[in-house]
């Protein structure tokens, strides 16, 4: 199939400017980010970690990742978005590290992560399960994989058409926990799946798809 990087690198950067309006985007309303803030402290190891932030947006996890004292690297393919980051983290007073490059085989040399997150990402890869293997091939012994995802109603969440050739993407769409859980099991030691869909406070409002985050430990 045409390789769609170029157009879904085009549409992110795009996306940029108006990408924090959206509730969970932006984390603007303080329930939304207090109730964010809350699963991240479940999901991450106590005291301060190497946290890897893969298709890291304009940096709303990773400005509360940091705010928790952990030490913070983003990657997204968009500019915009990586600029978008860098500033939000020094506007609020924190140190973070933002790249521009493939979230999927993220720029970041031999260097190892006590956790790598990701949210809602997985559905724009060509090669999702590459993406998965390098992932844990960066983590830690004993590392965490913290994976947000869900099986949308409607591949791009706005309802505004994806970039193009974008259908032909093996997840377009998302992906269901089982199916997701079933391609991460053989490459860690154990995993489990949290619902997140009656989480209504997250999304700024009632969803009805699928939406639930997936913690494993190498």
């Amino acid at each position: 199939m045409p390789d769609p990087t170029r157009a879904i690198t085009e549409y992110w950067d795009a996306a940029a400017a108006a990408f924090d309006d959206e509730p969970d985007h932006g984390l603007r309303q303080e329930h939304t980010r207090a109730a964010w803030a809350r699963l991240l402290r479940a999901w991450l190891p106590a005291g301060r970690a190497d946290v890897l932030d893969v298709g890291c947006g304009t940096g709303s996890l990773s400005l509360l990742l940091a705010e928790a004292g952990h030490r913070v690297t983003g990657v997204d393919l968009a500019p915009r978005m990586v600029e978008q980051a860098g500033a939000k983290l020094a506007a609020a007073g924190f140190a973070g590290r933002f790249l521009l490059g493939d979230a999927a085989a993220p720029p970041t040399g031999q260097e190892r992560y006590d956790v790598l997150l990701c949210r809602h990402l997985l559905w724009t890869l060509p090669d999702p399960g590459a993406a998965l293997r390098e992932w844990v091939a960066r983590l830690s012994p004993g590392g965490r994989l913290v994976l947000v995802e869900g099986r949308w109603r409607e591949a791009g969440e706005s309802g505004v058409p994806y970039a193009a050739g974008a259908e032909s993407l093996p997840w377009y769409g998302g992906i269901t926990a089982e199916e997701l859980a079933a391609e991460v099991r053989p490459l860690v030691s154990a995993l489990h799946i949290e619902p997140l869909s009656g989480e209504a406070e997250l999304w700024g409002g009632p969803v009805t798809d699928e939406r639930y985050a997936l913690i494993a430990r190498t």
